[in-house]
């Protein structure tokens, strides 16, 4: 009905200005939080960093092979079944038997029971491949198998490496997937990704070994250099801890030597296991190893049984933060190798910056002209609606701190052509029911009313399809989604409650007026 009560016509009035004055924030400076949120523009407006990341799965499956290599190895020994020659060799694994177990070694594979069958029950399918020849077994991952591992390995590389940029305070990162072993990372103006690169590309995989003096160590040992010299020592390959027993680590200033150090903090089996080692090992040298180098290999002088050390290593503040940052967010799966590297000017992104605004510029005026030389004072009603629709999708834009692409500014000029159309509806419905009807009053009401269908059939139907957008396409095809999704409901408040609001002001006070539209 073309009626508003004074309370409704209050809260669109407020609606409209909070949203005018959260949109303005864009092109003024508060000092408030709320009104100090701003759009941040995408890669292809301001510039910034692209990079493709390819994730290298052979150390992982060799890995998995290797521990695979273990559990037969126990599992048999346990059946008194003596493994032979059981060794790894371009990602397969073999091994061999004697005749009179052939059959119980057939069997324990076939058994779904067993830790050696290749039927994976989480994934439903077979992972590993078993290939058997006289008495001579060879074990390697089925294509199946390779697909699941690059997919676990792409997920886990994904939150770390989201969590590693998050850290470092970048704007408006855009991380996606690319097939099962890409990471695309876009870093919109970010101009120098040196240090972005150099956090990417390390796999920060952190373990704690002794120190070993002689080749009488029962887990074996190994030559490993020092990270910033080119000392080596001889290290166990016994692992007392690892980078997964840590709950946090930040640099830090030593009082005492006056050098920056990483503090680290273990969880409470990590502070059992590092007090145990700690107390049998007084005396020896405690390797602490990142990415197969050494970072430090300090004497231990007294038992630290508090679950917290700190690592040294003539650290300065900017390499200790990075280190600290790199054993929060944990190790990767697998090493990332950048296979491809853009950076994009802010001259290109300027450039695109103009190019849109004159677009929409340009359309925004053809249609406030046309509008308004159609339907009089109706469509300076209409102008006044469009543009308080503009502000309403800033404002929820900057609420948010979403990021603008070009083909966001797309999904705006779409916005106004929609929000434009709406009003054409309603108004040549209007014109029609004036034709039978000379009451104005009931004739705006009625046209308001049966345009209503069509138009929010128009406006589901495209909020549909940018809801698929949304969630199946990527990149910029979300942020045409994203304003698309918007803009519907800041179109359906604009026409129905905003220009609707100003419509019945007016024919309010000329009901008697003929030709009105």
């Amino acid at each position: 009905m073309l009626y508003f009560s004074k309370l409704r016509i209050f809260f669109v009035s407020l609606i409209s200005l909070f949203f005018i004055i959260i949109a303005s924030s864009n092109f003024f400076n508060f000092n408030n939080n709320l009104l100090n949120k701003k759009i941040n523009l995408g890669l292809d407006l301001q510039g910034g960093s692209y990079l493709l990341l390819e994730i290298d799965n052979s150390p992982v499956i060799d890995q998995k092979l290797q521990n695979l290599s273990l559990t037969i190895r126990n599992y048999f020994k346990d059946k008194n079944i003596k493994v032979k020659n059981l060794k790894l060799i371009d990602q397969n694994l073999f091994f061999s038997v004697n005749t009179e177990f052939m059959q119980t070694v057939l069997d324990v594979f076939n058994d779904k029971n067993s830790d050696l069958n290749p039927y994976n029950s989480r994934f439903k399918s077979h992972q590993l491949d078993i290939i058997q020849e006289d008495n001579n077994f060879k074990v390697n991952y089925s294509k199946q198998g390779i697909i699941e591992i690059k997919i676990s390995s792409q997920d886990q590389a994904l939150e770390i490496v989201r969590r590693r940029i998050d850290e470092i305070g970048t704007n408006e990162p855009n991380i996606l997937k690319r097939g099962n072993d890409r990471i695309l990372v876009e870093l919109p103006g970010l101009d120098d990704p040196m240090r972005i690169k150099s956090l990417l590309g390390k796999t920060a995989n952190l373990t704690f070994r002794f120190v070993s003096n002689s080749n009488d160590d029962s887990f074996g040992s190994e030559i490993l250099k020092y990270e910033n010299s080119s000392e080596e020592s001889n290290v166990s390959k016994r692992i007392i801890l690892s980078g997964d027993n840590l709950l946090d680590a930040q640099p830090r200033m030593d009082n005492q030597t006056n050098e920056t150090v990483v503090s680290f903090t273990l969880d409470r089996v990590g502070a059992k296991r590092f007090g145990k080692a700690t107390s049998t090992g007084i005396g020896k040298q405690l390797a602490i190893v990142l990415d197969g180098k050494i970072i430090s290999a300090p004497v231990i002088r007294d038992t630290i049984a508090s679950g917290s050390g700190q690592i040294s290593g003539g650290f300065t503040f900017q390499s200790a933060t990075d280190l600290a940052l790199l054993l929060r967010s944990g190790a990767l799966p697998a090493p990332l190798n950048i296979i491809e590297e853009r950076t994009v000017g802010p001259d290109l992104g300027q450039d695109s910056i103009n190019a849109g605004m004159i677009a929409l510029i340009i359309g925004f005026i053809l249609v406030i002209i046309f509008i308004l030389i159609k339907y009089k004072i109706f469509g300076l009603i209409t102008n006044f609606a469009l543009v308080i629709n503009l502000f309403l999708l800033i404002g929820i834009l900057t609420i948010f701190e979403a990021t603008l692409t070009l083909p966001g500014i797309a999904g705006i000029i779409l916005t106004v052509g929609m929000a434009v159309d709406a009003n054409v509806l309603i108004f040549e419905r209007i014109k029609e029911e004036l034709k039978n009807e000379k009451n104005n009053l009931i004739a705006f009401d009625s046209g308001y009313s049966k345009s209503k269908t069509a138009i929010l059939d128009a406006n589901i139907t495209t909020l549909l399809a940018a809801f698929i957008l949304f969630f199946m396409g990527s990149g910029p095809i979300k942020g045409f989604s994203l304003t698309l999704g918007i803009g519907i409901f800041t179109t359906l408040f604009s026409v129905y409650f905003i220009a609707r609001l100003l419509t019945v002001l007016y024919v309010s006070k000329n009901k008697q007026k003929e030709g009105l539209i």
